[in-house]
């Protein structure tokens, strides 16, 4: 069996990295098709690097874009690299335009597609992900579901039992496997002058957020209220998106130390260590979970309802008071909580359920 091996994004380099693992392990053949959705050295190779992953054989290079001109540049790369390959399987993983666009190409080729962290949902069709997740679902053959929610869900659409596997979330995996590398492959702190527990980490990029001038502005003022009441450092590795439209609306944040993105265990560092984690990610809201950081979620809904239910984070939206309350009401709760993503092996069951042994 030949399977295609479909990566974007950080987050999908991350969580597909227990699947490439055990496919390494167990010698079988695959490879990996990066379509080049992110771009910046800090954004994309380094990530191979540090997981010590082998390099992509293809790389579209397809950069940023409109949605409709980034995924059909995808769509058409795509397409012909499955038509030079022939792949058994299609394994994409999340919820970006190179989700979609690869399952849609593997699928018109007839070609079997898994999808890696199926059955999320946020019900809010203005997110962009929201769409993606939800054609990439139903056009797959294996849905692999990290928690029984997810498996609920997708039956509740109409999804045959058959092809739904609960395997766990391949970001516990990830998080089990790197984080005392990261602990000891250097001292990101140190060179921010921080101490452990005493600092907030902040990530904002979804573009709900930051494309809408006074919803990001907002937010930017609830983040500086939660640096000016807390007089701690409240650090924001800030996403190139991000940047720029902060540029563009003239935005000028207040109390906050902006950085530049940083490589994965960097970020594993500070993620770790930090008191609270305020984000509009959803891969950051289930590693605050997995790593017993308090998380408070700058949007209104979410696709990882499991973190809301075990008490781990909370939902704030945009308004400066609801952030710094539902700050507080974080800082106030036990970090006791179960991790409700699985116990590591998450790689290993998707790899087994494709060979089928």
């Amino acid at each position: 069996m030949k399977i295609t091996i479909i990566v974007g994004t950080r987050p999908e380099i991350i969580k597909m990295a227990p699947v490439i693992r055990e496919l390494e392990k167990r010698q079988e053949n695959y490879f990996i098709l990066h379509t080049g959705q992110h771009y910046s050295y800090n954004l994309d190779r380094v990530f191979f690097e540090q997981l010590g992953l082998p390099p992509s054989k293809y790389n579209l290079e397809v950069g940023s874009g409109s949605p409709a001109k980034q995924t059909a540049r995808i769509l058409i790369g795509v397409e012909k690299v499955l038509q030079q390959e022939s792949p058994d399987v299609v394994l994409v993983e999340g919820d970006t335009n190179s989700v979609l666009a690869g399952a849609l190409a593997a699928v018109k080729l007839h070609i079997k597609v898994g999808h890696v962290e199926a059955g999320l949902r946020s019900y809010d069709k203005n997110m962009p992900e929201e769409i993606n997740r939800m054609l990439t679902d139903h056009c797959s053959d294996y849905l692999f579901a990290p928690t029984e929610k997810a498996k609920e869900i997708l039956l509740n659409e109409g999804i045959l039992k058959e092809k739904i596997f609960v395997t766990g979330n391949t970001i516990v995996d990830t998080i089990y496997q790197n984080l005392e590398i990261a602990r000891e492959s250097g001292n990101t702190l140190g060179s921010l002058h921080l101490k452990p527990k005493q600092y907030f980490l902040v990530t904002v990029h979804r573009q709900e957020n930051v494309d809408n001038r006074a919803r990001f502005a907002s937010i930017l003022e609830g983040l500086g209220r939660v640096a000016a009441e807390f007089e701690m450092p409240v650090i924001y590795p800030i996403h190139p998106r991000s940047r720029k439209t902060m540029a563009e609306f003239g935005l000028q944040p207040r109390g906050l130390k902006l950085i530049e993105p940083i490589d994965f265990l960097s970020f594993l560092q500070l993620e770790s260590s930090a008191r609270l984690i305020l984000t509009d990610s959803g891969g950051v809201q289930e590693e605050a979970c997995i790593l017993s950081v308090p998380c408070v979620t700058l949007r209104d809904n979410t696709e990882r309802p499991e973190t809301l239910e075990v008490g781990s984070n909370i939902l704030a939206g945009a308004v400066p008071e609801k952030i710094l309350k539902c700050l507080k009401t974080m800082l106030g709760r036990e970090n006791n909580w179960r991790n409700p993503f699985g116990d590591g092996d998450a790689g290993e069951r998707i790899a087994r359920l494709i060979m089928g042994v």
